[in-house]
């Protein structure tokens, strides 16, 4: 049974679902991925997102969620010139991805304080999107829920203890996936959970041996 939201697509600034109202979501996501302002962002666009980005308004919503901007602002129509003013540097680059879904972008983007992070999605159709990559690992998040993303060293025993951490704060863990690039190296867990995952709970996981970071990303 569809939803009244699969019917009649989301509130937002035109023209398309896929091509602005998605591509906002997907600049909302990484930019929370990054976790702070960003100073510069390159976006490779595959597929029909490459093909009419200008004329869709794409790269206008694209900007705007990176910058924080919802689907329905009005400020959208003038992203790119809000990104100019504010010194942020970007660049769009057509990109053939061979098998990707064609409303693919895969965003490289540097925060004010260096931070780099690579984000990878695509719009789905009726606004709705998903992360498949980030960082190099392999990701499937759609902004529905909450989620923590803890990255550590791929051994034994780091999993249990991060999900016994969330369990003490009485935090409901919906789905989790793991992604590795090779076994015993670096590793991603994801949580999406029912609630967000609070501060202390972060900084214990912090704490986890062989936990290399952890980013907490809220829900759409």
């Amino acid at each position: 049974m569809k939803g009244i939201f699969d019917i009649v697509g989301p509130i937002m600034i035109g023209p398309s679902s896929s091509h602005t109202a998605g591509a906002v979501r997907l600049g909302l996501m990484a930019g929370k991925v990054l976790g702070e302002e960003v100073k510069s962002v390159e976006i490779r666009l595959h597929g029909s997102f490459a093909q009419t980005y200008r004329g869709h308004g794409t790269d206008r919503a694209l900007i705007a969620g990176i910058m924080g901007f919802q689907p329905e602002d009005e400020r959208i129509r003038e992203a790119l010139n809000i990104a100019k003013e504010k010194g942020i540097d970007f660049e769009f680059i057509p990109v053939d991805l061979m098998d990707a879904h064609p409303n693919t972008a895969i965003m490289y983007l540097t925060g004010v304080s260096g931070r780099k992070v690579q984000v990878q999605g695509c719009s789905i159709g009726g606004g709705n999107i998903l992360i498949t990559n980030i960082d190099g690992y392999s990701v499937q998040l759609s902004g529905e829920y909450p989620a923590l993303l803890v990255v550590h060293t791929d051994r034994p025993g780091i999993v249990s203890q991060v999900t016994a951490i969330i369990s003490r704060y009485h935090i409901n863990v919906a789905f989790m996936r793991l992604s590795r690039k090779n076994r015993g190296e670096s590793a991603l867990m994801i949580l999406e959970t029912d609630d967000m995952v609070p501060d202390e709970a972060i900084e214990e996981c912090d704490q986890v041996y062989d936990v290399q970071g952890v980013f907490r990303i809220p829900a759409m």
